[in-house]
């Protein structure tokens, strides 16, 4: 992680915010850069002398005034942040929680976004993360009295919370209390801890507690069953003391499923299927289970499960914009190359999608906005003095992520192996899963894979089920690599390389002898 701290002029406080879950942190750690500080005297419009203000100027007025007539109608991304769509993920069963294993509660709406607008964010300000921003769904909650650890007692302000944050350190762990939320936000951020990481971690420990893997005896007293406020907020207090269970904890859940097999027996192959993690990294706040692209859009990624490369829930599961492989590995290809530009360019992703045109539903390609593509195409082309179009936009981000899947490769991951996903990603693990939506399995089974359930328990059921979608996954797999130009162990094909202009001799060095 990599913690901003910064002056907020508004609001005449210092405050925070977290960058983590790329690497940035180890990155600095490694180089032993302890902290970078940056002081500016003002800010003004062109202050980085763009090419063309006038067309960046033109671009910016029409964006701003679609926010201005259409974010309370579509998402109150100005009183709500991303946390918006905390009760439409419920709506929809995409809500994780328990570790994943259901998509909504019954206590859901305890954590009902409305809660936030009306209660506890603080409203009427511009409280955009950077200067200058239409949307500003930067939220935070003002004179937070803190209730446990080091800082109890104190008033404070905290970031957020963001949708992300509220899944995982709520329904995730089984916590319906925004109040529990917004403290274990806060020491989050102040110990600078991901709270999206962190909310899987021990979402993950709670069901292996409440399995009996592990005991309050191993956990030093804790009590870490779902819903947990008190014992949980501990087990992240400890974690930045560096002592008892926390520090266990701190390790990941990769790293924790194999302690807990080594030191306590677990039964390696049900951990591996409740692990919330690939490629070491845990999994961010959305349940992919009846989402075939976006099993795909977690684990394919190049550093991990995480839904900056693509969110495709909607499109593939609610609306079927996407229903066969090929259209699917078309939007696994796009999107992440899309969203990968955001990145290489430092620019905000959310601007893009989550308020649209109000026109954009008659355009011909709905799903990827295509006005507000154009606007990057617009703003690029304003800043550098460049003449891109939108599908050099793509290429650009396409030789970037070959070379980092080829450097992946180099350092000993980036193949199909580590593309693979724990099963609950995926599916029902147990039959209580099952159970909890055995009409919407059943019909699965009788109507998409064909087979007559008459008489068969649950556990039959549930085996025929994983088979058919491990079999999906794998055929995703290999038509998302072929769409990419790899082969179908995952590798960057040298042709491809030269297509994009990336056949460096480091990286045809790498590639060659796996093609």
């Amino acid at each position: 992680m990599v913690n901003f701290s910064f002056w907020d002029s508004k609001r005449k406080k210092v405050r925070f915010k977290q960058a983590g879950r790329g690497g940035i942190g180890t990155v600095m750690r490694d180089k032993k850069i302890k902290a970078i500080v940056a002081k500016i005297a003002g800010m003004e419009n062109n202050a980085n002398n763009v090419a063309d203000l006038n067309a960046i100027l033109e671009r910016g007025r029409k964006y701003s005034k679609t926010m201005k007539d259409l974010d309370d109608s579509q998402n109150q991304m100005k009183k709500k942040g991303t946390a918006n769509i905390v009760n439409v993920m419920s709506d929809y069963d995409l809500l994780p929680t328990h570790n994943f294993k259901f998509g909504s509660h019954k206590d859901a709406f305890k954590i009902h976004s409305d809660i936030l607008r009306d209660k506890y964010f603080t409203l009427g300000i511009n409280d955009g993360c950077w200067f200058g921003c239409a949307m500003q769904c930067s939220k935070g909650v003002d004179e937070f009295v803190v209730k446990t650890g080091p800082y109890k007692g104190t008033r404070v302000l905290v970031d957020g919370p963001e949708y992300e944050t509220a899944a995982g350190l709520g329904a995730n762990m089984g916590i319906f209390d925004y109040e529990a939320i917004i403290e274990c936000n806060f020491y989050c951020d102040t110990y600078g801890i991901c709270t999206i990481t962190w909310g899987t971690i021990v979402a993950f420990i709670m069901e292996c507690f409440e399995n009996g893997i592990i005991n309050k005896e191993i956990t030093g007293g804790l009590d870490l069953h779902f819903g947990a406020i008190n014992d949980s907020l501990e087990l992240l207090h400890q974690l930045a003391r560096g002592e008892g269970f926390g520090k266990i904890a701190g390790q990941g859940v990769r790293k924790l499923k194999q302690h807990f097999v080594e030191k306590y027996g677990a039964d390696e192959k049900f951990l591996n299927d409740i692990g919330m993690e690939n490629k070491g990294l845990e999994y961010s706040q959305y349940v992919s289970k009846e989402s075939l692209a976006q099993q795909g859009g977690y684990a394919m990624t190049n550093k991990g499960p995480q839904h900056d490369e693509a969110w495709l829930i909607f499109m593939d599961m609610v609306n079927n914009q996407i229903p066969t492989f090929e259209q699917k590995a078309e939007a696994l290809h796009y999107f992440p190359m899309f969203r990968t530009w955001f990145g290489l360019m430092g620019l905000c992703k959310i601007v893009w999608n989550d308020i649209v045109p109000a026109d954009n539903k008659f355009t011909a390609e709905p799903h990827k906005i295509p006005e507000h593509v154009d606007n990057y195409v617009a703003v690029y082309n304003g800043v550098t003095g460049g003449n891109i179009d939108k599908h050099e936009m793509i290429r650009q981000s396409e030789r970037v992520y070959n070379f980092q899947r080829i450097f992946n490769i180099r350092r000993g991951f980036g193949l199909r192996k580590h593309d693979a996903q724990p099963y609950r990603a995926a599916g029902p693990v147990t039959n209580e899963e099952y159970e909890s939506r055995s009409e919407r399995y059943d019909k699965q089974l009788m109507e998409i894979v064909g087979i007559d359930i008459e008489g068969k328990s649950t556990a039959e059921k549930n085996s025929i089920l994983r088979k058919f979608r491990e079999d999906q996954y794998e055929k995703l797999l290999d038509a998302v690599y072929e769409r990419r130009g790899w082969t179908k162990n995952g590798v960057p094909k040298i042709e491809h390389l030269k297509d994009l202009g990336m056949d460096l001799p480091e990286l045809i060095e790498v590639v060659a002898p796996l093609q």
